[in-house]
């Protein structure tokens, strides 16, 4: 039974988690940093199961809740307060995007082997498809790494870059061309991490930490898949992958638009108490406008995401440019919030005795991450262009130039 059969609302979800992310989750936070090792993590998603919050986006039959993506923003947000409740309600990136991907395309024999393990939190997983230069980074069509047939299966060469995930990682899903299926053919396959030719090389640092197992360089030489291990249908790896990276992009905007409301309430906290020139810093006006502005970004945040969820349910293909939108505007949004509250708390604000610093690191590289802000808006004005040329061309647009109204 979903959450619903259970007799459990969505809204009832979302107060589960809200108390179970400030009750169990908030002690358990890192005093420094926000990397979750594996044993609290474990523990965690332990508590997260008692508690009845545990895979809100999986399966009932895989021990999930089972809410569809319609309704997952407010539990997400809720577990994004935290930057270690996502990883706690086994919702975290990369994981939670594969797990998507696994049970949308994968076979039933994959999805017992790979899925199943992943959605109780007992494995872990990475999305192997960015490259080092000039391989695939923000165009995928760059890609570099190749699959070549042999008998009985298939031998992956290349190198893959900020592979989110891979030292903890029991599994990666990688794409590599394969130009035997086509000149533009891509194939997903499942390449367990202790597969001979896998080698996990140079770490990336970064500013975000909340996404544990590191950024590192991934090599395949040699390594030989079989034919069992092709995800979905070969040559179909770009169709494939758009199944994960839409909805992976709304659930990174849900979990940070979570961590800049805890921002904001901490900004709250800080000027309802705090007195300067005779009145509350929330009395005076530069501290309201501010405040409203962030308000004003946390609620078009939450609006374009459920608008892009609905439209991801409907059709991925349609909802790509919301998705898109969604991801330009939450991921500059929570870092406008966030910077606006270390502003507001002021001193304290720049130090560690409050997790502002660590939020505006863990925010930061969301312009970057999935897409950049720049790429996303080439490709929405691009769309936009296209949209009106169709328009105008089937005759359903009425021209407004200085020619036409002659």
């Amino acid at each position: 039974m979903s959450a619903r059969e259970r007799g459990l609302t969505t809204d009832e979800v979302v107060a589960r988690t809200r108390r179970f992310i400030r009750d169990v989750v908030l002690p358990a936070e890192p005093r420094t940093g926000t990397a979750l090792d594996p044993a609290s993590r474990r523990d965690l998603q332990r508590r997260a199961r008692e508690a009845g919050v545990f895979a809100p986006h999986v399966p009932v039959r895989l021990g999930g809740l089972g809410l569809p993506l319609t309704e997952w923003s407010a539990v997400f947000q809720e577990a994004g307060y935290s930057p270690i409740g996502a990883a706690a309600l086994n919702c975290m990136a990369p994981d939670e995007g594969n797990m998507l991907l696994l049970e949308t395309i994968a076979d039933e024999r994959q999805q017992e082997r790979y899925l199943a393990p992943l959605a109780a939190g007992e494995v872990r997983s990475c999305f192997a498809m960015t490259e080092p230069h000039p391989g695939a980074g923000s165009d995928p069509a760059a890609l570099a790494t190749v699959a070549r047939r042999v008998p009985g299966g298939w031998v992956l060469d290349g190198e893959k870059r900020f592979i989110s995930g891979a030292d903890e990682a029991d599994f990666a899903i990688v794409m590599a061309r394969t130009p035997e299926l086509g000149d533009d053919a891509a194939t997903l396959f499942l390449v367990p991490m202790a597969a001979p030719g896998v080698e996990v090389g140079h770490p990336i640092h970064t500013l975000e930490t909340a996404i544990t197992g590191g950024h590192p360089h991934v090599r395949f030489a040699g390594c030989r898949v079989s034919d069992d291990d092709v995800l979905g249908a070969p040559g179909e790896g770009f169709r494939h992958a758009q199944v994960r990276l839409g909805p992976a992009r709304l659930t990174h905007c849900m979990r940070w638009l979570g961590l800049a409301r805890r921002a904001q309430d901490t900004a709250l906290d800080r000027v309802r108490q705090r007195e300067l020139f005779g009145s509350r810093l929330a009395d005076l006006g530069l501290a309201q406008g501010l405040i409203a502005d962030s308000e004003i970004d946390l609620t078009t945040c939450s609006a374009v995401i459920d608008r892009a969820a609905r439209l991801l349910a409907r059709d991925p293909r349609a909802g790509a440019t919301a998705s898109s939108i969604a991801k330009v505007h939450c991921s500059e949004a929570v870092g406008r919030v966030v910077d606006r509250a270390v502003q507001l708390c002021g001193g304290d604000g720049v130090t560690l005795e409050l997790p502002l610093v660590a939020f505006l690191n863990e925010v930061r590289p969301f312009r970057v991450y999935d897409g950049s802000s720049e790429t996303h808006r080439w490709a929405i004005a691009r769309r936009a262009v296209a949209r009106r040329g169709r328009e105008v061309d089937a005759g359903e647009a009425v021209l407004d130039t200085p020619e036409a109204r002659r």
